[in-house]
């Protein structure tokens, strides 16, 4: 077992040993999701480190729990998870294949390693922040926290003298981000490992059916639940790639699914969205004090930011923060931006779609209207079966049955005709930040949707009762 010790540790990996042959030093843990999880060498390795143990800090779905109260698990909890489901697929696989595909301890704890480290570099509140706040602060900047999670690693491995061997550590790394757009296909050798933490090649990876599991968790039976089980139970490799059985079409269908209704009914909530941008403007606000964005560039300064961060503007005397501490208290007391509407984009226009902006809104509002660009915010909510306008089952390979071994690709035609022939919504939603302009807002933005589409796409007008609001003095 490696050696740890505090402080400037040193940490030596034996990267022959393989736990799933030897348990005898593991540890036993029982999660919410996956039930029983054995923790081997390299969790005892990385676990209690301060960057991974901050983890803790970051909510899984970031500010979703103002909404959803049970939605407050952490990515510490979900890097387990992936850990675990990175160990179940891989056994699986070596399980099923034997001595065939090659598999040894070395690869194996690759996999479990990537699963394990592969959210290390996301920043607060998911993805809002690398999404929503940095492009309003560092406008033109390329950054991904997959990126910054190799950023991460390298420090973790030089602050703690981890000897760990190279190879290893640089088929973590490419693990990580075979997400992104054209890494998988450049890796050759067993890559069909690189599809299990994050399929660029498909989508379908244990991360997702963490996140998915876990979200389905909390949320008890608003949506119909997803059993990844079944297509772990079902997978295997042909020709270097992670394939399944062709009647499992309608269970992956099922997979990108509920991803979608989860963005469309929790994620992307109205309400959670509001609480998002008011969260935005107030790190804005507060970014020349905090220096928030600067950390990105100092992964010794950017594993200590973290959700916590709120509470640090919202318990601040400093007079530099009153604006950013007043959003938070506005928040507190669920004084929060005012959701006005929302259409879908028809399907027709959704080829030449380009965002709208709040000029957009300002522009068709009435002439008696005195709204102001700061007054109004759009959001273009994208919403998806994780292929953009294509259909994703189009990307997997099939096999017929377990005595077979050729590829398929299959139409969804052949398999049902109640599936969608689109794959695509965008949302257009506008807010507004004074209560009182919620009517000149909803007006205005149903001047935009007649002088765009010669009609109103909205489903409904905006309650009466939101037309009335007015402003909450402190």
């Amino acid at each position: 077992m490696g050696d740890y010790h505090n402080g400037n540790a040193l940490l030596r990996y034996n990267s022959g040993d393989d736990p799933f042959e030897d348990r005898r030093f593991s540890k036993l843990i029982h999660d919410n999701v996956h039930g029983n999880i054995h923790l081997d060498r390299v969790l005892f390795l990385f676990l209690y480190l301060n960057l991974l143990f901050s983890l803790r800090d970051l909510k899984q779905l970031g500010l979703t729990y103002m909404v959803y109260p049970g939605a407050v698990h952490s990515r510490f909890e979900h890097s387990l998870g992936v850990y675990w489901l990175a160990s179940d697929a891989v056994r699986r696989l070596k399980t099923y294949h034997g001595l065939e595909l090659g598999i040894e301890s070395f690869d194996i704890q690759t996999v479990k390693l990537a699963g394990l480290l592969h959210d290390v570099g996301h920043g607060p509140f998911s993805h809002m922040f690398e999404r929503e706040f940095l492009p309003r602060v560092r406008g033109g900047i390329k950054w991904s926290h997959e990126d910054m999670s190799l950023k991460m690693i390298d420090y973790i491995v030089d602050e703690h003298s981890i000897d760990i061997d190279s190879n290893k550590l640089k088929k973590v790394k490419e693990m990580i981000v075979a997400s992104k757009e054209g890494k998988s296909e450049s890796l050759k050798e067993k890559q069909f490992l690189y599809d299990i933490v994050a399929n660029g090649r498909n989508g379908i990876d244990v991360d997702k059916f963490d996140y998915i599991e876990q979200s389905l968790l909390i949320l008890g039976k608003i949506i119909l639940p997803f059993c990844a089980c079944r297509l772990m139970e079902t997978m295997r490799v042909i020709d270097n790639e992670i394939c399944y059985r062709a009647k499992e079409y309608l269970t992956i269908h099922k997979l990108f699914s509920t991803r979608a209704d989860l963005h469309r009914t929790v994620y992307m909530h109205p309400k959670v969205k509001a609480i998002e941008l008011m969260v935005v403007d107030a790190l804005i606000k507060a970014n020349e004090h905090f220096q928030i964005a600067a950390q990105i560039d100092e992964p010794a300064q950017y594993w200590m930011l973290d959700d916590t961060i709120v509470k640090r503007i919202e318990t601040s005397t400093h007079q530099d923060l009153e604006e950013s501490r007043n959003l938070i208290r506005r928040i507190r007391r669920r004084d929060i931006y005012q959701y006005c509407n929302e259409f879908a984009v028809p399907k027709e226009n959704l080829e030449h779609f380009r965002n709208v902006t709040a000029q957009d809104i300002i522009c068709s509002q009435n002439s008696d209207a005195h709204l102001n660009e700061e007054d109004v915010i759009v959001t273009n909510v994208k919403i998806d079966l994780a292929s953009g306008k294509n259909n994703p089952l189009e990307r997997i390979s099939f096999f017929q049955d377990y005595d077979s071994f050729e590829k398929l690709r299959l139409k969804d035609g052949c398999i049902s005709h109640l599936l969608p022939v689109c794959y695509q919504d965008m949302i257009v939603r506008v807010y507004t930040r004074k209560p009182e302009l919620v009517e000149a807002v909803s007006k205005a933005f149903e001047n935009f949707q007649i002088k765009t589409y010669g009609k109103k796409t909205q489903v409904h007008a905006t309650p009466e009762k939101k037309k009335c609001l007015k402003y909450k003095e402190k």
